[in-house]
């Protein structure tokens, strides 16, 4: 999909990206001018850790989200939010996000059709 919407992105871990030098409305509008659908889901996924922020912690953070997402089988992921706060004089961090799915369809598959469509992506990549 990278290179098909000529998208700037960096590997972050495993097979996840993070795409350069757009927000989620300008990923929107390239995704639709290619005549393919961007779904964004309601329910936030959080993640929480204890300690100051830093880039080590927010990316295990992000892991454990994409986790989440990856098990509903949805192929990205907006972060919404890092915010950093204290109870009782402890520092946490809670990152948050949204689900995202990039496919051709305007009608959002099923979890049973998104998993044999990224079995069939992950397959495809060897």
């Amino acid at each position: 999909m990278a290179e098909v919407l000529n998208l700037q992105s960096d590997p972050y871990f495993e097979h996840w990206s993070v795409v350069k030098n757009l927000n989620g409305f300008a990923l929107d509008d390239k995704i639709h001018a290619a005549r393919w659908n961007f779904f964004f889901l309601a329910g936030e996924v959080r993640a929480l850790f204890f300690g100051a922020v830093g880039a080590i912690k927010i990316r295990e953070a992000l892991r454990r989200i994409s986790l989440k997402v990856k098990a509903e089988n949805f192929n990205c992921l907006e972060v919404t939010g890092i915010v950093a706060r204290r109870f009782l004089g402890v520092p946490y961090t809670l990152v948050s996000a949204h689900s995202r799915h990039i496919q051709e369809s305007s009608r959002l598959r099923d979890i049973d059709q998104r998993r044999t469509d990224q079995e069939d992506s992950d397959w495809a990549r060897g």
